[in-house]
């Protein structure tokens, strides 16, 4: 396996075969043989770790051939951090807590080994291999008991410059270095007021977006921050700010990429579903010559989940937000149809079922005017369901 993700039966499948699998028109898991009641995956962060450390050759030892490491030589370690010294243990750290969960439960124990390691990143240390490093053991321990409480208090109150190394991380480290540091990011800013002071610091939003433009094969990384977007987009000005950076095209070529895996695909229909309920998201939308095209051409090839995202964006920007340029692309796109499908589906239900109705009544009457220009004003739609921030 190279990416390993479960199904909602719980078994763990390598991504791409799982993904052929279910293109192929089975609605089954291939193990149990239950169907499927969602097809969304679920990364398994825990055996992709794992499978990282065997492919790069690091020590794989079970708990019990763990090298021995006494309480004594902890505290050594953490004074040796404290002192400025940490290149003379870090090695012998990151072999430590990649020996086992014992190994790392062990570490974590010692209330000031967090506190050290973490004050690394607000040194303003230049050397990205320290620094990866840092965040490789940050990444490794987080899902100890009492980790993540105790990393955010230490990254947003004790340490709060830590941003800067993150940053440093993100621009000049390796994909794998990316993720984690993503994933880091994500698990410590665990409130509305730490997800505004990092989407808010200034290079953080830039650098992340400017990944999903330059790395878009790399689909752990994609998911990865796509994940972060959609947890700190909370504000208006959080969403303005990423239609701002061109996160809307990034997601256009992601929807109509061949070789996107599908849980990216979905994530970008969700970005796309919050972003598109500030102005400048819609403009964004709205100019881009591919988004709402790929948005119809996605419909029902994805999850119940997802496609309900798709028809939220379709639905403000034809319906809600009346936008002539979105109405003819999606006309183009033979969206008519693909709405329909969509109503006809268990997907179409409820406010989706609305929703596609109120896309069906503009495109047709589009279609009668024009192509979507003349008719469009004296349409007044009575789904009020969904409502700008």
């Amino acid at each position: 396996m190279k990416s390993p993700v479960s199904l909602c039966t719980g078994v763990t499948y390598d991504r791409s075969s799982i993904q052929h699998w279910l293109d192929s028109g089975h609605d089954t898991c291939p193990a149990t043989m239950q169907v499927l009641s969602s097809k969304d995956f679920v990364p398994n962060l825990t055996l992709h770790r794992l499978i990282n450390l065997w492919s790069s050759k690091a020590p794989t030892k079970s708990p019990a051939l763990a090298p021995a490491v006494s309480e004594e030589k902890v505290r050594v370690w953490i004074e040796e951090i404290k002192s400025g010294k940490i290149e003379m243990c870090l090695d012998s750290i990151v072999e430590f807590v990649s020996c086992g969960e014992l190994s790392r439960r062990f570490l974590v124990s010692f209330d000031d080994f967090l506190e050290a390691i973490v004050g690394v990143l607000n040194t303003n240390c230049d050397q990205i291999r320290v620094l990866e490093s840092v965040i490789r053991v940050l990444s490794s321990i987080l899902l100890e008991n009492g980790v993540r409480e105790k990393l955010h208090k230490l990254v947003f109150i004790s340490n709060s410059n830590c941003l800067p190394s993150f940053i440093s991380v993100l621009r000049n480290g390796s994909v794998e270095y990316n993720i984690a540091c993503v994933t880091v990011l994500e698990s410590v800013t665990m409130n509305n007021q730490s997800k505004q002071f990092v989407a808010g610091t200034q290079d953080v939003l830039p650098v992340l977006v400017q990944l999903l433009k330059t790395e878009n094969d790399h689909q752990d990384l994609n998911e990865a921050v796509m994940s972060f977007l959609i947890s700190v987009s909370i504000t208006r000005s959080i969403k303005t700010r990423l239609a701002q950076l061109g996160l809307v095209g990034a997601l256009s070529n992601m929807l109509l990429s061949q070789n996107a895996a599908v849980s990216v695909v979905e994530k970008s229909l969700k970005v796309l579903s919050i972003i598109c309920t500030c102005a400048d998201g819609r403009s964004a939308i709205s100019v881009d010559p591919i988004c709402a095209g790929a948005i119809v051409e996605r419909l029902m090839k994805v999850s119940k989940t997802a496609t309900e995202d798709a028809v939220v964006v379709l639905w403000s920007m034809c319906c809600l937000f009346r936008d002539e340029k979105a109405q003819e692309k999606v006309a183009r796109s033979n969206g008519v149809a693909k709405v329909l499908l969509v109503m006809q589906s268990e997907v179409g239900e409820g406010n989706v079922r609305m929703m596609c109705s109120d896309l069906i009544k503009v495109l047709r009457l589009g279609c009668k005017n024009g192509g979507g220009h003349g008719g469009m004003v004296s349409y007044e739609t009575k789904t009020t369901h969904i409502m700008p921030c």
